[in-house]
Parts: structure tokens; sequence; C-alpha cells
């Protein structure tokens, strides 16, 4: 799942979860065959979590919590709901944070060169190249992304790539495929990326 909202683009993978605080406008996009459950907090209880987006880990706790929440609201099963809330609000506090967030920047130029990345991650250009293509010096755009994404050229770029990648791999593309269409020469330097980047190996999100 793809949510895109003031604050960048978040990339949603398996057995994570996405905190989106109140009034904030955002935008969902999924691919192949996703099942979400979407929790509502009122404004005190959600203050709890925060004024930013954030990607939660969902423990097997949390994971049963959320289920037994959704289905008590469907039953009307308000005493059960009020039961279980303090100790969904703990696991929530508490969850670690995993995330691939793809910070979104303001200035026309970057915005151009950041939509044809979006658009095709697997481009291979250089910062040189996409600075003609927009009309700027590469300085300029190295400059853009350390002070409006705060991260350089190329680890956005690798953000943008994994974030394509996880979403072939739960679609059931092989990770060697997926390491290619990334850029990387080898499977063990995929893999090594994105344990780094994830916590875990590709195999845990469906690669195969």
């Amino acid at each position: 799942m793809q949510v895109t909202t003031r604050e960048g683009i978040w990339i949603v993978p398996p057995q994570r979860s996405l905190w989106v605080p109140a009034a904030m406008p955002h935008e969902i996009r999924m691919e192949g065959h996703v099942a979400i459950r979407t929790l509502y907090l009122d404004r005190d209880v959600g203050a709890l979590l925060g004024d930013h987006c954030r990607i939660l880990a969902i423990t097997d706790l949390l994971r049963e919590l959320i289920l037994a929440m959704v289905g008590a609201h469907e039953a009307r099963d308000a005493q059960r709901m009020r039961m279980m809330l303090p100790l969904l609000l703990h696991e929530l506090h508490g969850a670690d944070e995993a995330a691939i967030h793809i910070p979104v920047p303001s200035d026309p130029r970057l915005k151009k060169v950041c939509a044809r990345l979006l658009a095709d991650p697997t481009r291979a250009d250089t910062l040189d190249q996409l600075a003609r293509q927009v009309g700027a010096s590469s300085r300029t755009l190295a400059r853009l992304f350390e002070s409006e994404l705060k991260m350089n050229f190329v680890r956005w770029r690798q953000h943008v790539r994994l974030a394509r990648a996880l979403s072939r791999l739960n679609a059931g593309a092989s990770i060697k495929s997926v390491a290619r269409d990334a850029g990387y020469a080898s499977c063990s330097a995929f893999c090594v990326m994105f344990r780094r980047m994830m916590g875990s190996t590709p195999t845990g999100y469906g690669g195969g």
C-alpha cells in the first residue's frame, strides 16, 4: 500500500500499519491483493501517537487486537471495545517504527526530477543528466535534495527503488528480477541493502 500525504509518500508493506494524524489529507493506492483494517481514534486519544505520519511494526498481539476491535465494532459490542482499547493503545504507542518514507519536495525543479524517478525507478540517469533535463545545475539539485528532502540524491533514489521492490515482491516477482530492476548486479548485494533498510530479508516479503 502506498499512502501520499503532505509529508511525503509512505510505503506500507505487510505486517506494518500507518498512523495518519487527525485532519491530515491523504491518498491511498494499493497494488495486488491487499486487505486492510482501519481504526479511527478520536483526536485526544490519537494525540498519544503524535502529529506526524509513522509506520509501525505490527506484532502478533497487535494484529489480533486490531482484528478483534474491528470485529467488536461490526458487532456493536461497545463494552468489549472499551475493555480492549487501553491494551491496543499501549501496544501502538510502544510499537517499533519501520518505514520506507519518500519525502517530496516543494521546489519546482526538484519536483520534476522526483516525478521522473517515481514514474520509472529503474531509470539510471545521473544527477548531471537530470539537472540538464530540468534546467538546473547538478550542484543546485544536490543542495535541494539535502535541504528539502534531508537526504542525498543516491539515498532518495534508493528509497524509491526499494519501495518499488516491495511492491513487486508482494506481487510474486523473484528476488533476482527485482534486484536487477533496482540496479543491483547481484542478488546478494540487493539482499544486504534490503536487510539494512527493512530489518529482514526479501523472502519475508514474498520474494523467492
